[in-house]
């Protein structure tokens, strides 16, 4: 039995798909326009894990993920300019080459994390015309109206808006939240198709003029048209709520009068150095820059199953050395078991396994599901029946378990570390522990400019070269 925390009840709920053991699910994917950093990763981890957990219980997945090539604008109230647009503009490239370039660089970043994308991919740009059928209903529904080429939803014409977010439109005075824009009958009312200006690039003939659709459209569309009016679950982050899930789910039922998805899953941000992830605070770290540091993509995997989907989790370099070797030792202890002969325990390994089942099938709690099998491993005699059980764990890690021989092969002898680089590791080492931590961070960057990195632990550090 499964459970799963659902967003839209509160609560968590069992979990069974509604059609036979098919789970229709549906996940908000990347816009296009830059590189996906690790905060974004982090939620396509959760969605993998997910997927992953449904799979091992048997079920198939009919998974269904956007790539958003149009419509998100700057700003989530309907303002600023299209993202497409603007890093078009910025790389002096067309938005459709910005979109090529960019999905490909995401599809590399989910292939180096071990992230099982779903089954259907679509682009915006592909379901323009279903988008328009999606929005003229909507007008004839009564559910939304057309100004001056501009079609937005009236929010108050449905009566349950506001309850995936908690928001309540009688308690919130117009404009106290949001800017006004008179041509809207509330302030909370939200683009459906956007009028398009004279000289922006990405436009289509409607029946309210040359324009293009918004950005919430495009998921109410794609994911009735693969999934149906209801289907099972549908993911994205805590920063979808309140805007592009809260009016996803109105437009849908605006549009059958019946519930878009059954079970909403979000999963919580990625703080760094506990604070907010900013592009001017220059802390937007990609996996490639992580690989850079002599980190691969599987160590910020580790990293990110060691938290709850549903908790704030605090990226630190700190943290991701621990993690590094956290996983180092873990394979260690692997492959110990791999190439072990002894006898072990079958009724001890069976209640190892009902412990991370349970922990698996209780919301998603990797964590624990962690901590049972680094129990298991160091409690159990080196015997490759352990190995198995763990091989068969992670088919909900991702962890590649089963290239460990490989991994080990791959790996370079230890060179000797020279004098200067040990004396400044030590002098960093005395700083963190005197708290003089502006120090220490300019200690580490002139031992990285020596082409060395320092990877701290509970023991201590390790010195590496890059």
């Amino acid at each position: 039995m499964i459970y799963l925390y659902n967003t839209l009840s509160r609560k968590k709920e069992i979990f069974e798909p509604s059609q036979d053991n098919i789970v229709r699910m549906y996940s908000c994917g990347p816009t296009v326009y830059s590189y996906a950093h690790i905060g974004n990763l982090r939620a396509y981890i959760f969605m993998d894990t997910l997927r992953r957990v449904l799979k091992y219980n048997g079920y198939k997945i009919n998974g269904v993920m956007n790539i958003t090539d149009v419509g998100h604008l700057t700003s989530d109230g309907d303002t600023g300019e299209d993202k497409m647009e603007k890093a078009s503009k910025r790389e002096n490239k067309s938005p459709y080459e910005i979109a090529e370039y960019y999905t490909e660089w995401f599809l590399k970043d989910a292939k180096k994390l071990n992230i099982e994308l779903p089954e259907k991919l679509c682009k915006a740009t592909d379901h323009i015309q279903d988008m328009i059928e999606f929005v003229q209903r909507l007008i004839d529904n009564g559910m939304a109206y057309e100004v001056d080429g501009n079609v937005y939803f009236d929010v108050q014409k449905l009566k349950s808006y506001g309850r995936l977010s908690g928001i309540n439109l009688d308690d919130l005075k117009a404009g106290a939240r949001i800017a006004v824009n008179e041509q809207k009958k509330s302030p909370y009312d939200f683009a459906l198709w956007i009028k398009a200006p004279e000289n922006h690039i990405m436009k289509w003939q409607s029946p309210w003029g040359v324009g293009y659709p918004g950005w919430h459209i495009e998921c109410s569309t794609m994911s009735r048209k693969y999934l149906g009016d209801t289907f099972d679950i549908h993911t994205g982050g805590v920063d979808h709520i309140p805007v592009h899930h809260e009016n996803e789910l109105a437009q849908t039922e605006g549009y059958s009068g019946k519930l878009q998805a059954r079970f909403w899953m979000h999963v919580e941000f990625l703080q760094v150095d506990g604070g907010k992830m900013s592009k001017s605070l220059g802390n937007c770290y990609r996996i490639e820059e992580l690989e850079e540091k002599g980190y691969s993509a599987l160590d910020y995997r580790y990293f990110c199953l060691n938290g709850h989907y549903r908790k704030k989790l605090n990226f630190t370099f700190d943290a991701l050395n621990a993690s590094k070797i956290a996983r180092s030792r873990l394979n260690a202890l692997l492959l110990s078991h791999k190439n072990g002969k002894e006898t072990c325990d079958n009724q001890k390994l069976a209640e190892y396994k009902k412990q991370f089942v349970d922990a698996i099938n209780d919301d998603l709690n990797i964590p624990y599901a962690l901590g049972v099998l680094w129990t298991m491993l160091k409690d159990m005699p080196c015997s490759k029946d352990v190995f198995d059980l763990a091989l068969e764990m992670d088919k909900i890690f991702g962890l590649s378990f089963d290239s460990l021989k490989e991994e080990v092969a791959e790996q370079k002898p230890q060179e000797d570390i020279p004098q200067e680089v040990k004396e400044l590791a030590e002098k960093r080492a005395e700083a963190k522990k005197q708290k003089d931590f502006a120090l220490a961070d300019e200690l580490r960057n002139q031992i990285d400019k020596l082409g060395y990195l320092i990877i701290d632990g509970r023991q201590g550090f390790e010195i590496k070269k890059k």
